[in-house]
């Protein structure tokens, strides 16, 4: 038994001392920002009355109405970690650029498309409550449509909503918020 104590000893110690972490640690991560969507998931319908173009070298080029649409809000909040001593955040902080992407999926995994095929998609911010977080707690909110056409001509897709953000001063960041759209 003594054995036993012995060597189960530096391990308690270890573990327990692994615990400790200074709050005002540099290295620690801060979260600015809470982030929801709704709907989530996101629902899409089809057909959707937009077109794209596909152009051809040596044919005439080919417009196609996108498969689907899919609706959705995604809401930012400044959270309380804004006013942490390791984040040097001159508020106001205002959301400066807006970009979309979509990939198909299955069962909610991203399934790349194979050979030449490519996802084609394209979206609109329709409306949106403020590009400009005051202080914390303060939100925006953006709503978008997006239209899209997946290779494997299914409606489940995972959108990567990428907003970037900038403060009056040097502090710039993006923040990737991913949407699924229901299948």
């Amino acid at each position: 038994m003594s054995r036993f104590v012995h060597r189960a000893l530096p391990l308690v110690i270890a573990a327990a001392l692994g615990a400790c972490q200074s709050p005002s640690d540099p290295n620690a991560t801060v979260d600015l920002l809470d982030v929801t969507i709704a709907p989530d998931p996101a629902t899409s319908v089809g057909p959707t009355g937009r077109f794209y173009v596909i152009e051809k070298d040596e044919e005439p080029d080919e417009v196609r109405e996108y498969d689907w649409r899919a609706s959705f809000s995604v809401t930012v909040r400044l959270t309380e970690d804004a006013n942490d001593e390791n984040v040097s955040l001159d508020l106001p902080l205002d959301i400066t650029s807006a970009t979309v992407t979509v990939q198909q999926a299955s069962g909610g995994i991203v399934t790349p498309p194979t050979g030449t095929e490519k996802e084609r998609y394209d979206f609109v911010i329709t409306s949106s409550t403020t590009n400009r977080l005051t202080g914390v707690g303060s939100t925006a909110t953006m709503t978008f449509d997006v239209w899209y056409d997946l290779p494997n001509l299914r409606k489940e897709a995972l959108v990567s909503v990428s907003l970037g953000f900038a403060d009056d001063g040097s502090f710039r960041f993006t923040e990737v918020v991913p949407v699924k759209v229901a299948p």
